[in-house]
């Protein structure tokens, strides 16, 4: 079946109604949609009962359904004129701890018509869901923060639907993807038992939820799609991420790697699906430096030490002055300072390979990455031996991470058919660089690929086909969850990944023959 026909949105024509012909106007139209959808369930709001006589006939009973699924009953959300001109419109949401993006979708044909970035404000209680889960203790303050993300939602959506000469009003399905807290806060709902021994959200299905009982500015009847989650510690986000990849349709298995708050894992086929999660995302989201930030104009995300010269050669998005770093370039920069000889294996800065670059600060060695004279703040860009270390800890936990989830399921890396990087993190990074400091195995670069922003498609996906839903449900009840707080192997082979590349250097072959000395 061709995906157009799967939308969401259906054109009726109806007969008017006659003294041989006087079924009632709902009934008229819910029959009409019953024959065109061949279910026998169909649900009518009351509201929008109430708007059917005057709409249909307006409307010269040509109409334009807007529909969605909620626990196999179809749901009519709206209804527009069948020959207008107004638009019918779907924002897609990936619900980020530090950024928001929000799509703009029409409904009919699949198009999108724009989107937009933002920093997520709940940030001014705290930069992370730890942060924000303690500050949510009582209702006020948990309004506080849902007040924040659904207004800041209300804000940017206006904003697209302006851009595109539309109208809040004209926006009748929205989906959300986001962690296990973040989905939390967006709705409202207590998180204070999800970060507290045994781990419990409120709920892991929140389902299709009326978009006014969450704030959110749009057409009357229109509904929100928020994607499950698996558990406290594995979000709507990550399931989203499976969708757009297609993992869970594959013969072959493959692994996905979403990086953010958490370094969150699945690996998997069309048979079977194993995921994890665990803290290895602050450092490599570019937080563990002074001068480490999000990506950015002006921030280096590119680095290269000629080893034969000793050149620097820095790149910055938009070739702008420098202002800081973000992940992908401090994975860069840690890979080039070790194969250039300026960290030895445990991560130390070799003092005397550092000549010229490295100053003290409070009886700490910094190493100069930018002098003052080249920064775009009027100070150095430097980063310490602390830096580092929280890097390849970073770094340590997450090879540890993918290996431990794929042991578990009697695999090496080398039976991996494709490694899916998301978000981000995924769209930047450069896997040459990861893999020189020992952070994800030493494959063929053939098989890694960047997803970019999968939360996000996913969440598109949604939107745009009548098929995605049950296929959501498929996918999480594929899914069998490994908790790594009480792995007694994760901790053993971390302790071992804590080297670059790693204490077994076998593991690393492309990395010994770079290695100079």
């Amino acid at each position: 079946m061709n995906e157009s026909m799967l939308s969401w949105v259906k054109n009726i024509r109806l007969s008017p109604p006659s003294l041989a012909n006087n079924t009632a106007d709902v009934d008229r139209l819910v029959d009409a949609l019953k024959a065109e959808l061949q279910t026998d369930h169909i649900r009518v709001d009351h509201d929008l009962m109430q708007a059917v006589p005057s709409l249909i006939r307006q409307c010269r009973y040509h109409l334009r359904c807007i529909l969605f699924e909620d626990a196999g009953q179809w749901l009519l959300v709206g209804l527009a004129d069948g020959a207008g001109d107004r638009g019918v419109a779907g924002v897609a949401i990936d619900l980020g701890t530090s950024r928001v993006v929000l799509r703009l979708v029409d409904l009919a044909d699949g198009t999108i018509l724009d989107e937009t970035v933002f920093d997520n404000p709940q940030a001014e209680v705290g930069p992370d869901v730890l942060t924000r889960t303690h500050y949510a203790d009582s209702a006020e303050k948990l309004t506080h923060l849902q007040h924040l993300i659904v207004d800041a939602v209300n804000e940017h959506t206006e904003l697209l639907c302006r851009q595109c000469n539309l109208r809040p009003t004209d926006v009748y399905l929205l989906s959300v993807a986001g962690n296990t807290v973040m989905t939390h806060l967006f709705m409202g709902l207590d998180p204070r038992f999800i970060i507290r021994e045994p781990y419990i959200p409120v709920v892991n299905r929140p389902g299709v939820q009326r978009a006014a009982d969450m704030g959110i500015h749009a057409d009357a009847g229109a509904r929100i799609f928020i994607f499950p989650n698996i558990g406290s510690y594995f979000g709507g986000d990550l399931i989203a991420g499976v969708l757009s990849s297609g993992l869970h349709k594959q013969k072959e298995t493959s692994i996905l790697v979403d990086v953010g708050t958490n370094a969150e894992v699945v690996v998997g086929n069309r048979d079977w699906l194993m995921a994890c999660a665990g803290a290895a995302g602050p450092a490599l989201e570019g937080g563990v430096s002074r001068m480490g930030m999000m990506a950015g104009p002006g921030v280096i995300e590119r680095v290269h030490i000629d080893v034969d010269t000793g050149k620097w050669d820095l790149k910055t998005i938009d070739d702008a002055p420098p202002v800081g770093i973000c992940g992908s370039g401090m994975i860069d920069l840690a890979a080039q300072l070790f194969l250039a000889g300026m960290l030895d294996i445990r991560g130390k800065l070799v003092a005397s390979a550092c000549a010229g670059r490295l100053e003290k600060e409070n009886g700490l060695h910094r190493l100069v990455v930018i002098p003052a004279s080249a920064s775009a703040t009027g100070e150095a860009l430097t980063i310490s031996q602390a830096d580092i270390d929280s890097l390849i800890r970073s770094k340590a936990a997450m090879y540890t991470i993918l290996e431990t989830i794929t042991s578990h399921v009697g695999m090496g890396f080398n039976d991996l058919h494709t490694f899916f990087i998301a978000g981000t993190f995924g769209s930047f990074i450069d896997p040459v660089s990861a893999i020189a400091i020992g952070m994800i195995p030493d494959l063929p670069l053939s098989t890694y690929r960047s997803l970019g922003n999968s939360s996000l498609e996913g969440a598109t996906m949604a939107l745009l086909s009548r098929n995605v839903p049950a296929e959501i449900d498929r996918i999480r009840n594929r899914i069998t969850y490994m908790e790594l707080n009480v792995n007694q192997d994760f901790m053993n082979r971390f302790s071992a990944a804590r080297f670059l590349p790693h204490t077994d250097r076998l593991l690393f072959p492309s990395v010994k023959i770079l290695q100079k000395g």
